[in-house]
């Protein structure tokens, strides 16, 4: 699932191409892709023109000049891309935007697990989806005083509390692997047992991980491409996830692999000790 460093990345290759442009037409294929009456999406995206992307956490907010917001959430393997070329379109292609340029904006999603929402854009705040998010790293309300009452009320594991989006949100199974791999602390180790110096060095961490994401156009684990069609890098300096059976390279004990709360967990058992 595209991640808070990925959607980033879908953004800012999105901006550059669609931001000014006018939408001509559009075509919804998939039509449980859109949460809502999927005629009125239609009528009122076509026509206005796009002022503007956003990004809220693993939300992508394309603004429209109209008072209107499309909350886009790519889910397992949504992805956007710009073309002209008709051989762009294919079989999960599922929604179709035709720019006043000749160039259409085509989501494309072979799992069809993406989900688009029509919004009024000064009212995105009381959007159920947006409200419940939980602050995001790099973010002014990603501070100590507000994540640790957030961590430390849970009794679950910490894996599953920071997989949580209402405690914070952008980070999934990819980078909540390497944040606690950076900080030492075992998946299993239950929330409210961290101290306040393991929250603050969770904050830290998260911090440092997105930057370095972002920088490095995001993770490509399986499928994900941005919106140029490019893969991204951050894969390739990943330290836990993906490695089992590796050497970690702190201790160069072996990394493993279990099961955190459904999800694949990837640890170095020596580093990182359960509390």
């Amino acid at each position: 699932m595209p991640e808070m460093p990925e959607v980033e990345t879908v953004r800012r290759g999105l901006i550059d191409q669609v931001k000014g442009r006018k939408i001509t037409h559009v075509e919804i294929r998939y039509q449980n892709l859109i949460t809502g009456d999927v005629d009125q999406f239609v009528e009122f995206v076509t026509g206005a023109t796009v002022t503007d992307i956003g990004r809220r956490a693993k939300f992508l907010l394309i603004h429209l000049d109209n008072g209107y917001t499309i909350i886009s959430h790519l889910r397992m393997e949504g992805r956007y891309k710009i073309s002209n070329d008709p051989s762009a379109i294919d079989k999960h292609s599922h929604a179709i935007f035709t720019l006043d340029n000749g160039e259409k904006l085509i989501y494309n999603d072979v799992r069809k697990f993406g989900r688009m929402q029509l919004w009024n854009t000064d009212d995105l705040s009381n959007n159920k989806s947006i409200q419940k998010l939980g602050p995001e790293p790099l973010s002014k309300d990603f501070t100590f005083e507000n994540l640790k009452p957030r961590i430390i009320r849970h009794r679950k594991d910490i894996k599953t509390v920071l997989l949580d989006q209402s405690v914070m949100s952008g980070l999934g199974n990819i980078y909540v692997d390497e944040v606690l791999w950076k900080v030492k602390i075992h998946p299993e180790t239950s929330a409210n047992h961290l101290t306040d110096k393991d929250i603050q060095k969770i904050i830290e961490a998260s911090n440092e991980e997105m930057r370095q994401a972002i920088q490095a156009g995001g993770s490509t684990v399986r499928s994900y491409i941005d919106a140029n069609g490019h893969k991204g890098n951050m894969q390739n300096s990943l330290k836990v996830y993906g490695k089992e059976g590796t050497p970690c390279p702190r201790c160069e004990t072996e990394i493993e692999k279990i099961k955190v709360g459904g999800r694949g967990t990837h640890f170095c058992p020596k580093c990182q000790v359960i509390k």
